[in-house]
């Protein structure tokens, strides 16, 4: 009894020590679930709130119940969506002119915590950071991206190209059957690390590098992590085995960046430390980030950061946007002959590399890859975090709920697009595009937090795929909806892109 007497004075200690950080927090809590409840959305459960309506055991079926369930609030009308992922309040965006505002906004430029996950990894870098130094750090970097910068990339991208068909020509050459995403991403690694870092990865002559499997295991394990409540619990986390195997591959992604870092540091401060500086418009990403650490304005860490940030961000997602590219394209051989129409009008014919003036002119190409792009964005989400009470389009969010944007919710909504499931390149005709919002279709996002490689993804995409119809056609014999779409931290297809090649003067 006096053991009892003595647990209860304990507990009501804590409760008086405490009572003001409980009143707080149940203050708080209430306060969202009162502005909450103005937004109209489905029924939630304690503890569970919405995740009764989807099966997030089984990846393949999530999309069209999200879809689904997005559809049904649009037809009604609605521009925001009230969820419970969990015991976690979120508001959806599911209209153009919601999004708009969200993503224009100065006040919500703060990331979910579901990018938590990628903090071990990417740290606070460009695409994780918030605040004064997203600011400074994205005003530092925009050189990188400059068109002179750009324009010298075109040859990296000719030469991984070309390796790219001559590891395929196998495939072509005995007719069968080859999932071509992992030679796309070891392409795709081999051309961001020679253009990002000046290093020669050669992925694509090594099929085992680490490094890709190392990025493939944590995208995975990342996406269960935000998917699955319990597991960012750290004793569950660590007890599930996903929590060793996600360090165990984080230290190898690690380490190989920070090598290669110290490599072109080394290299620097023998070649260039004390030499005349550089235009910074000129400068690679990672000289001039080199460049930025003799200034003193950026650190080891930081640089790290923003290499970790690119790599993964430059590599994964143009990987993904390619392949879906060339799916789309071996299910439709009458846009497939189009588009090889547009590249022999090009290039005649030659094995000539690209050049600038090539690339303005694949307009039925650039249309075939934002089409793709609609239907399969790499990027499955865009989170943001309210940090402040704040008034979007006359509703009001209040400090603690997290916003959600799901590019694929606008992309393929039937009130936007006619016929949202079928690939259709004309929906990027000028005058499809002119009748519709501007942000029905943000793959790279949009506003001040957009994508600030789209540019550098689109000349990669366009150099490579262009390529590719210089040499090969291609055909499935899967159906186009049996890859299902996989929404881990980069949109994938479930069974990979199995095609069949044919050398163009086979079948002519």
């Amino acid at each position: 009894m006096q053991f009892l007497y003595l647990a209860i004075i304990f507990i009501l200690g804590l409760l008086i020590f405490y009572y003001k950080l409980i009143y707080n927090s149940i203050r708080d809590r209430l306060r969202i679930y009162h502005y909450l409840s103005k937004f109209d959305g489905p029924l939630a459960f304690p503890l569970v709130g919405n995740l009764y309506l989807v099966n997030i055991f089984d990846i393949s079926k999530l999309v069209d119940q999200v879809l689904n369930l997005a559809w049904y609030y649009c037809n009604k009308g609605c521009g925001i969506v009230q969820l419970w992922i969990g015991p976690v309040p979120m508001l959806a965006v599911v209209n153009p002119i919601h999004a708009k505002e969200i993503l224009e906004s100065n006040e919500v430029i703060t990331k979910a915590d579901e990018y938590e996950i990628l903090f071990p990894w990417l740290g606070r870098g460009l695409l994780t950071s918030t605040g004064d130094k997203w600011r400074q750090r994205r005003k530092m970097l925009t050189p990188a991206f400059h068109f002179k910068v750009l324009n010298d990339f075109l040859s990296v991208h000719d030469y991984q190209a070309k390796v790219f068909l001559d590891q395929i020509k196998q495939f072509a050459d005995s007719g069968e059957e080859v999932d071509l995403f992992p030679y796309i991403k070891r392409m795709a690694l081999d051309i961001i690390c020679e253009t990002s870092m000046g290093a020669t990865v050669d992925a694509q002559n090594n099929h085992d590098h680490q490094y890709v499997e190392s990025v493939r295991r944590l995208s995975e394990i990342g996406f269960l992590w935000i998917i699955y409540p319990w597991l960012k619990i750290k004793p569950i986390w660590y007890l599930s085995g996903y929590g060793a195997e996600y360090d165990r591959h984080l230290k190898i992604v690690l380490d190989f960046t920070r090598n290669v870092i110290e490599e072109k540091w080394t290299e620097y401060q023998q070649y260039q430390l004390g030499a005349e500086k550089k235009d910074k418009r000129s400068m690679a990403f990672l000289d001039l980030l080199l460049q930025l650490r003799s200034e003193g304005l950026m650190n080891e860490e930081d640089i790290r950061e923003e290499v970790d940030t690119f790599m993964f961000e430059g590599h994964d997602t143009t990987a993904a946007s390619m392949g879906w590219t060339l799916w789309c394209m071996a299910h439709n051989p009458e846009i497939q002959e189009k588009v090889i129409e547009e590249v022999d009008r090009i290039f005649g014919g030659s094995d000539r590399d690209c050049t600038n003036e090539d690339l303005k002119q694949m307009k039925y190409l650039e249309k075939c890859l934002k089409e793709s792009l609609r239907m399969f964005p790499p990027v499955p989400f865009f989170g943001r975090k309210v940090e402040k009470d704040v008034v979007i389009h006359g509703n009001f969010l209040p400090k603690g709920v997290r916003i959600i944007l799901v590019p694929l919710v606008l992309q393929r909504n039937p009130l936007l697009f006619e016929n949202p499931n079928v690939y259709d390149p004309e929906n990027f005709s000028e005058e499809k595009m002119s009748n519709r919002h501007a942000y029905s279709d943000v793959p790279f996002s949009a506003g001040p937090r957009n994508c600030i490689g789209q540019k550098f993804a689109m000349m990669e995409e366009k150099a490579v795929i262009s390529w590719f119809f210089r040499k090969y056609r291609i055909r499935a014999n899967v159906a186009f909806e049996d890859a299902k779409i996989l929404p881990e931290i980069i949109m994938k297809s479930s069974l990979g892109f199995p095609v069949t090649i044919t050398h163009r003067m086979d079948n002519k």
